[in-house]
């Protein structure tokens, strides 16, 4: 244990608690549209920064340079589908959502939107989302507070990843309890700038200290097709199916809701093209760095890793450069991106999921007249219910040796990816998509995401499959059968209501005015 990396810690993790308490005074008198997205008033910078930053969870900085260090280029792919996937929606899912949202009624949540968007009052369609709402983020958020526990083993072993595990879970606790959205998106504006700063630093550092040359040696061995763009090093179905699934978690960006709700939440067209081009920025700098550290630190390192340990990757480099004396606080503060990046996503995990059962589940179904003060105390209460069902699956999952960070993570990104996914294209581009639709295209794109994992996938998640492994990510094909679902059961049954149509219609003609700019004369 090093006392400067603890001090660190402790100071970032008093600042997000911070972060936290300040918005809680500050919006205590405030109803839930303010709690849950931050009364719709976000401005460009720090929409797009939270949107990346509870994108990217620790994998990025752990479960992604990990792979990419054992198994080699070929797991760019994921990289490169993440790229793509970001930058089209941000221009094309973003700016039709926020309109849409907006003309609808002003949703708020992403159940939400789908129901104001069919103009229906059924509980059918609310519940979908709100199911796969939480176990997804059950799981999603189980990964985090994964990777805090084994962070927290490395930095101070004597706590254990159990007690670690704990504390984690409990600061991310008590700041998205207390601070709602607008504490989630500003911390997630810090920790974003944390984690680009500290991929921008770390590799480039190595690599002047390495000066040209290999300084390592302690880690493992290189294949036959590490630099090989081909898993297998030739074009057959094994390198076809790595490649599917790279561009396949790509997919899960149109239907994620911890990020689309972002998009809902930006204040003015003007914020929305600068979020646009931050956005993508930043994933691009983030993916592109995190592939060089992972390179960089095959020739850096002179500890051993292995398949056990790589997620480490980060911390390990970092305690290699800055781990003497008073150098380690600065150690600690770039170990500290890794902590960011976990609670970045589970904080916003933590309140999507509770929106969803207070504002789709609560308000709809279980107490229709329930004012916002009643609404906004039952999203607290599911905000701590849902940290310690994904504690528990943590724990489960570390105690069960079941799987790792990126597997968790892939996970939930299927759940989302598949079931949201193609009905949120359909529902901003399809003039003839109808509610009936959207229900068969969440619950096919669910199922079919599991069915895939237990059948064909389960090597992947450190369990054997019922069948057999494909490498194929389940996340592929359960979004074409959404989207072919969605769109059959769509013609087969009822053409959309008219006020649905002229909704369509209206929000493709829609053009939003800036708000107007106050100027005060000295």
């Amino acid at each position: 244990m090093n006392v400067y990396e603890v001090i660190a810690f402790a100071v970032y993790f008093l600042f997000v608690i911070g972060v936290g308490v300040w918005f809680f005074f500050k919006s205590k008198d405030k109803g839930e549209k303010d709690y849950f997205l931050g009364g719709k008033n976000m401005g460009g910078w720090v929409s797009a920064l939270s949107a990346g930053a509870s994108d990217m969870s620790a994998w990025v900085l752990m479960g992604l340079p990990g792979a990419i260090f054992m198994s080699g280029l070929s797991q760019i792919w994921i990289s490169i589908g993440l790229i793509i996937g970001t930058v089209v929606s941000w221009l094309l899912i973003a700016p039709k959502l926020r309109r849409y949202a907006i003309r609808a009624n002003d949703a708020i949540t992403v159940p939400e939107f789908f129901a104001n968007r069919f103009k229906t009052k059924s509980p059918l369609l609310r519940i979908s989302c709100a199911v796969v709402f939480v176990i997804g983020y059950c799981v999603y958020a189980a990964s985090s507070v994964y990777a805090g526990g084994k962070l927290f083993n490395m930095l101070i072993p004597k706590l254990g990843r159990d007690v670690g595990m704990s504390i984690f879970a409990v600061i991310i606790l008590a700041y998205t309890l207390l601070g709602g959205f607008k504490a989630v998106c500003w911390t997630d504006f810090f920790q974003g700038l944390l984690m680009l700063g500290a991929l921008m630093i770390v590799p480039i550092i190595a690599l002047i200290m390495m000066g040209g040359a290999e300084t390592g040696g302690a880690t493992i061995e290189a294949g036959a097709n590490y630099y090989s763009l081909l898993s297998s090093g030739k074009f057959d179905w094994t390198s076809i199916a790595n490649i599917l699934t790279g561009f396949g978690w790509g997919l899960g960006y149109f239907g994620m809701p911890h990020i689309v709700v972002r998009y809902m939440a930006i204040k003015s067209p003007k914020e929305l093209k600068k979020s646009q081009i931050i956005g993508s920025t930043w994933t691009f700098l983030i993916l592109l760095m995190t592939t060089l550290l992972a390179l960089v630190a095959r020739d850096f390192l002179t500890t051993p890793l292995t398949k056990e340990n790589s997620e480490l990757i980060f911390a390990t480099v970092v305690r290699q450069i800055f781990g003497y004396g008073a150098l380690a606080l600065i150690g600690g503060i770039l170990i500290s991106a890794i902590v960011a990046a976990s609670m970045s996503t589970a904080d916003s995990q933590l309140l999507a999921s509770s929106s969803a059962f207070a504002s789709d589940i609560y308000k709809t179904t279980i107490n229709k007249k329930a004012s916002d003060k009643q609404v906004l105390n039952v999203g607290r209460i599911a905000v701590i219910v849902v940290t310690f069902i994904a504690y528990g699956l943590a724990m489960m999952v570390h105690y069960l040796n079941l799987t790792d960070i990126m597997g968790l993570v892939s996970a939930a990104w299927s759940l989302f990816g598949a079931a949201f996914g193609p009905v949120m294209i359909l529902a901003l581009f399809w003039r003839r998509f109808n509610e009936k639709g959207t229900v068969a295209g969440i619950i096919s794109g669910f199922v079919v995401s599991i069915l895939w994992m237990v059948l064909f996938n389960l090597e992947y998640y450190g369990m054997t499959s019922l069948i057999g492994a494909t490498g194929l990510y389940e996340l592929v094909p359960g979004f074409i059968v959404s989207l072919a679902v969605a769109i059959l059961v769509s013609i087969f049954t009822k053409e959309p209501d008219k006020e649905v149509v002229d909704l369509f219609d209206d929000v493709k003609t829609f053009v939003e005015e800036e708000p107007e700019t106050v100027t005060v004369n000295e």
